[in-house]
């Protein structure tokens, strides 16, 4: 299989800015997941797609492949996954002369990632045909049975499906799952479809405690003072 780790990494973050080059312990924050993604033989070639010349220039002396600058009207706050990663198959496919059959989508956020998540997830991918993407989850603990909404000048509970699900034991409550940023796969064929998920979602289930993913100042102060 043609297999193709995809980093997204613009350069405009509010959060934290330029969160995506940022030193962790010395090192760009995306060179952690570059080198991930380098360290795993099932893939093909690992690209960056960013809109960024100095993300650029970092990302390949990392290692990684940049054979173009993201367009800035799929580079916004509010730009979802879809438009970037269908860019990202055009570009792609034109610039290697090839059909890519999984897109690996690694996000620079995560940089400390469980060993080995690629090939489960490939391999999961493989054993199940029908499915149309893979993503990592873990096992929610805030669950929404127990999440309220604003009602005019009071509350209601966000689940109105089930008669009062905020008052059902713990022990009786359906187990739900929090996507995690770790890693997402994507057939081909699901994003020629128009989405990046498809309707046949293959979850890939983390530990709570291994779920990382960097959005905030005190997100990175957390991660600097745990890898002290």
């Amino acid at each position: 299989m043609n297999i193709i780790s995809v980093i997204p990494a613009r350069g405009g973050s509010k959060g934290i800015p330029k969160k995506n080059i940022k030193l962790l312990n010395g090192r760009p924050l995306i060179d952690f997941t570059i080198q991930y993604s380098l360290n795993c033989n099932l893939i093909n070639k690992t690209v960056v797609s960013t809109d960024s010349e100095e993300i650029a220039n970092i990302a390949i002396k990392s290692g990684a492949d940049v054979p173009f600058l993201r367009p800035g009207e799929i580079s916004m706050d509010e730009t979802q996954d879809f438009p970037v990663f269908k860019h990202a198959l055009i570009e792609l496919e034109k610039f290697y002369g090839e059909e890519i059959d999984l897109f690996i989508l690694l996000r620079p956020t995560s940089p400390f990632r469980p060993i080995g998540l690629i090939e489960e997830g490939i391999n999961k991918m493989i054993e199940n045909p029908n499915a149309s993407s893979l993503r990592s989850v873990t096992i929610s603990k805030e669950h929404p049975y127990r999440q309220w909404v604003e009602n005019g000048q009071y509350i209601i509970g966000y689940e109105q499906n089930v008669f009062e699900s905020y008052n059902i034991p713990r022990q009786l409550i359906p187990k739900v799952y929090f996507q995690t940023g770790d890693i997402e796969i994507i057939r081909r064929s699901t994003l020629i479809d128009g989405s990046i998920s498809g309707s046949h979602i293959i979850p890939l289930i983390i530990e709570h405690e291994q779920m990382l993913d960097i959005d905030t100042e005190k997100d990175w102060l957390k991660v600097n003072e745990n890898r002290s």
